[in-house]
């Protein structure tokens, strides 16, 4: 897996259901490399602080590998990489075979795949059309949010290099897919609570699936 882009953004505003609000999805290819902190990446702009950023989602990563599958049907959008609000776009990002837990290389950082990427209604305003957050769910490649186990800077360029993987078989696409799937499996949901890299905030809210 290789860095293709590193992408920052600021706030952009917009309406929303008769109110003012504040995203930073809106972010585009820049030149520099970042910097990944503990909880967010440097000079990057994360508004709301409830469901972005933190130890769990210091930095989004998507698939370059995708795109071309999203301009097909969204022709007319300007398209760029950073288009999906990653911080991160990563050749060679296969979701259904990174783990939750595995931890990589990832420029002079050393992160950890924690969750993947649920999509709200700020994705669907990049794309002019709420109708993508449906497409988003069913295409089943979310990207991935990761822990900065170790600070550092990241490049494009960069190998994204296995390090240690996790020995709870869990990936990151069947995490995307227990999230949304009405009968839940109970090997994933077992795979799911085991897995000591799941956030303890989503094992609290599954364990409702366990009885």
């Amino acid at each position: 897996m290789k860095v293709i882009s590193t992408n920052i953004g600021d706030a952009v505003t917009f309406e929303w259901n008769g109110a003012t609000e504040q995203t930073g999805i809106f972010k585009y290819p820049t030149s520099k490399s970042l910097f990944l902190t503990k909880n967010d990446v440097k000079d990057d702009t994360v508004i709301d602080r409830v469901h972005h950023g933190g130890t769990n989602k210091a930095c989004y990563l998507f698939s370059a590998d995708y795109y071309d599958y999203w301009k097909n049907l969204y022709p007319d959008l300007k398209w760029d990489w950073g288009m999906f609000g990653e911080n991160l776009t990563v050749e060679g990002l296969d979701e259904s075979k990174i783990r939750v837990g595995d931890i990589y290389k990832l420029g002079k950082a050393l992160v950890q795949v924690s969750q993947p990427r649920e999509p709200c209604y700020k994705l669907g305003v990049r794309f002019e059309t709420q109708k993508i957050l449906k497409e988003f769910i069913t295409h089943n490649h979310p990207g991935t949010y990761v822990k900065i186990l170790e600070e550092g800077l990241v490049s494009a360029g960069d190998e994204m290099i296995l390090v240690e993987q996790s020995e709870n078989t869990f990936t990151s696409q069947q995490f995307y897919e227990l999230m949304f799937a009405k009968e839940k499996s109970k090997d994933l949901l077992e795979l799911f609570m085991t897995n000591e890299a799941v956030p303890q905030y989503k094992k609290d809210r599954f364990k409702k699936y366990l009885s």
